[in-house]
């Protein structure tokens, strides 16, 4: 099933007739999403999101219409409203003031090319684990240092792919148990 073009093509028209908007097409076959667009995104004035259904949205669309076609992923959902759920979360929570603090934003996983550090809460002491001594001293200096190393060692281990993006190359730690 392929969704036909006139009713798309009608609905996007009657949209941005009224306002300038960047189309969005959620497709397999589209550019990843990423944290780095979700920013580009979150700046744009309106957004129109497609969703394809089962085999997507006739050719003829994306060449009229369509700004942009987007992929949440490698691999294949029956439709593209739920990589819209996706995106337009991750998109809203960036436009100021939805948050509440912007510096909320500002230790989050991608920010500095690394995955976020391990987060604790009370009690210090859970079933025998303990939060680390360094999160309860008060030296901020040394917390910072601690969620840094950590935050390397996370995604030395998980997500490797992205220490090449890291800018910061002068933090990457190496893994303490099998040395990478």
């Amino acid at each position: 099933m392929v969704m036909t073009p006139q009713p798309l093509v009608d609905a996007v028209k009657k949209i941005k007739g009224r306002r300038k908007a960047r189309v969005i097409y959620m497709c397999p076959g589209g550019v990843p999403f990423s944290q780095a667009k979700a920013k580009a995104f979150s700046k744009e004035k309106n957004l129109i999101l497609i969703c394809g259904h089962y085999e997507g949205i006739d050719e003829r669309v994306r060449e009229m219409v369509v700004d942009e076609s987007l992929s949440i992923g490698d691999y294949v959902l029956t439709g593209g409203e739920v990589p819209a759920m996706v995106v337009a979360d991750a998109v809203t929570r960036l436009v100021p003031g939805v948050l509440g603090k912007e510096a909320s934003l500002e230790d989050e996983s991608f920010e500095n090319g690394l995955l976020e550090y391990p987060q604790y809460t009370r009690p210090s002491n859970f079933c025998g684990k303990s939060v680390p001594r360094v999160l309860l001293s008060g030296n901020h200096q040394a917390v910072k240092k601690w969620r840094m190393e950590q935050s390397v060692l996370r995604t030395t281990r998980v997500r490797p792919d992205l220490l090449t993006s890291h800018t910061n190359k002068s933090h990457v730690a190496k893994h303490p148990k099998d040395g990478r």
